[in-house]
């Protein structure tokens, strides 16, 4: 597996980090008196999209590492099943059991905000990633610039179309901070060029059955199609699959590093722009909050680049295809090398 390969590359995290406990706590929530090895949960939002269980993979590879350093003893996971109540109870359950940490993919950007900072105040680190919430009460939150995200989407979107046509625009979940903060950035975009109008937009989740099954609904009702703005890989992937199965002629896509995508992108000859939301910012929340537990200082928030795939550097991506699984993201490599460099931001 590539995150074996990748992670064995990295073993020297069991190195640089000691387990000698937190004698002075830098970071947010961390109060000093907690000692490896350390008790981690994953309170996940749900985990049937490959994404998530990309990610898993990458949390999992993270905390074995950590393991055989004597750092880390052992890793609670829970999947809210999309529930946002549910994951408060699944998080007040990791307060109770008294973790040393808890990696927060959150559900809701509002109704977890008490639940978490109740974990702070009795010490958890806790680190927040990809879709984030609105309280600044935890240790620390990672994740690219969602708003850039949208924004440089549209923007290619229109420079491809001349500045003027009929666009359909797929969101992921509505509610998901992840992807209300995409479409939120594009909008500028849009209301800075009047000639694009949106002929309707969809929220579906980030898997190509649904958006497949959406598209096909709007390609019926809208006979004139000039481009897609899809703010997510499988949403991209679900639309092309749709124009091929009706006939339709293929219309400028942007996307995201779904396999699939970047290889009907490919096979099809599309117009496309795409960025990757990386698998590894599970990984990176772990190692964060082990760092901050071991005293080190961790940064309120992380910002990790966002890549550009295009037409230069796509074939790069789909040389690493046979390293993913089929319906999974074509992700980057990383390393503590890499990850010490985002945390010293």
């Amino acid at each position: 597996m590539l995150v074996r390969a990748v992670m064995a590359g990295a073993a020297v995290v069991a190195v640089s980090l000691t387990a000698s406990g937190s004698a002075n706590a830098l970071s947010n929530c961390i109060k000093g008196d907690r000692k490896a090895p350390y008790s981690v949960g994953w309170a996940n939002i749900y985990s049937v999209p490959t994404w998530m269980k990309q990610t898993e993979g990458t949390i999992t590879a993270e905390v074995d590492e950590l393991k055989k350093a004597g750092l880390v003893k052992d890793l609670m996971i829970t999947d809210a099943q999309g529930n946002a109540q549910t994951q408060i109870q699944q998080i007040q359950s990791m307060i109770d059991a008294n973790l040393d940490a808890i990696i927060v993919e959150a559900g809701s950007s509002t109704a977890l905000d008490r639940v978490i900072s109740d974990a702070c105040a009795k010490g958890i680190a806790v680190v927040n990633f990809d879709s984030l919430v609105d309280t600044n009460n935890l240790t620390a939150k990672i994740n690219t610039d969602s708003n850039e995200w949208g924004s440089s989407a549209a923007k290619w979107l229109i420079e491809k179309l001349g500045g003027k046509g009929k666009i359909i625009v797929m969101n992921g979940p509505a509610g998901i901070s992840v992807s209300d903060d995409r479409r939120k950035g594009a909008q500028p975009v849009l209301d800075a060029n009047p000639d694009i109008k949106i002929i309707t937009e969809t929220n579906t989740e980030y898997n190509v059955a649904p958006a497949q099954e959406a598209m096909t609904s709007l390609l019926f009702a809208n006979p004139e199609i000039d481009g897609i703005l899809s703010l997510g890989g499988a949403l991209s992937a679900g639309s092309v699959l749709a124009f091929d199965r009706q006939g339709r002629e293929q219309v400028p896509i942007t996307g995201e590093n779904a396999r699939q995508f970047l290889e009907l992108w490919k096979e099809k000859g599309l117009k496309s722009w795409a960025t990757m939301q990386p698998n590894w910012l599970g990984a990176l929340s772990v190692y964060a909050a082990v760092q901050a537990l071991e005293g080190k200082d961790v940064p309120a928030f992380v910002k990790v680049p966002l890549p550009v795939i295009d037409d230069s550097n796509i074939d790069g991506y789909l040389a690493k295809a046979g390293d993913f699984p089929a319906d999974g993201y074509i992700y980057s490599p990383y390393d503590k090398a890499l990850f010490d460099k985002l945390l010293a931001q």
